[in-house]
């Protein structure tokens, strides 16, 4: 079976958005910025619409007037020479933008502790200034280093989020955001990846809730993802369906299995059905 590629950049991307959502007004967000004709870019670039905006939050206490940003996804790590790639980055967008260093940071982020990155970086450079962000001393351009899955969940969900081993409480935490914000927020790529990276969590979520059908419906119809997950649905549904033989009338097995499903029934309870 092929292996599902999960957009991981562009979760990342609407995840950074939404942990300093509460400052849109004076950030501005470009994703994959070109730096060159050729494919060369940066994750993400937040620029202080308003300079010397105080931005209180962990993961934005380092920023100055021009930040770049790398993610490195859940099957990924950050390596010395990608270190070094992304100070090129920096002295790339100094020069074509006419800015000084002096005015930029860089912020790595990946769900493991960069263990070679800081043994490289050596002794003494690397001090942690709050649960899991780092900052690395020694070079022309402020550097941190965030460990997402050590972040405070409550001030950083949506970055924890970025996981494949997510638990129960954090994919509902996640869940119950989604259902505040409504079909209006736009994070759909983030929702995705979460949600095709964790589906037992997700599953077991839903699971729990007292009533599965509303709780269904608000998440996939409010968020936007209804078609992708009904799709899902109706794939293995399909194969529960005629595998188990639970067709009635001119009703096809697998309709009537993802009917059952999305009324709250599960894989196993659909095989119990089976005559």
């Amino acid at each position: 079976m092929a292996k599902t590629r999960i957009p991981w950049h562009a979760a990342f991307f609407e995840a950074i958005q939404l942990e300093l959502e509460q400052f849109r007004d004076v950030l501005e967000f470009q994703a994959e910025y070109p730096l060159t004709s050729e494919p060369l870019q940066i994750d993400v670039v937040i620029i202080k619409k308003t300079p010397g905006a105080v931005i209180e939050k962990n993961i934005a206490c380092i920023f100055r007037q021009i930040n770049l940003v790398e993610f490195k996804s859940p099957d990924d790590y950050f390596s010395v020479s990608d270190f070094y790639k992304v100070l090129g980055y920096v002295f790339f967008y100094a020069s074509l933008n006419a800015v000084s260093v002096r005015e930029m940071t860089v912020t790595i982020v990946e769900s493991r502790y960069p263990r070679e990155l800081f043994r490289h970086a050596g002794k003494g450079t690397v001090q942690e200034t709050s649960p899991g962000i780092y900052r690395i001393s020694g070079y022309p351009v402020d550097i941190q280093v965030i460990e997402s899955r050590k972040l405070p969940p409550g001030e950083n969900l949506w970055l924890r989020g970025l996981a494949k081993d997510l638990n129960i409480e954090t994919a509902g935490a996640i869940l119950k955001e989604s259902r505040k914000r409504g079909k209006g927020a736009r994070f759909e790529a983030y929702l995705h990846a979460v949600f095709e990276a964790n589906i037992p969590a997700v599953e077991e979520v839903l699971r729990m809730a007292k009533n599965k059908k509303k709780t269904l419906d608000q998440v996939l119809e409010e968020t936007g993802l209804t078609a992708k997950w009904e799709a899902r649905g109706e794939k293995r549904g399909k194969a529960i369906g005629e595998a188990s033989g639970i067709a009635q009338g001119k009703e096809s097995a697998w309709k009537k299995a993802l009917e059952l499903m999305k009324q709250g029934y599960t894989v196993d309870q659909l095989e119990q059905m089976t005559p």
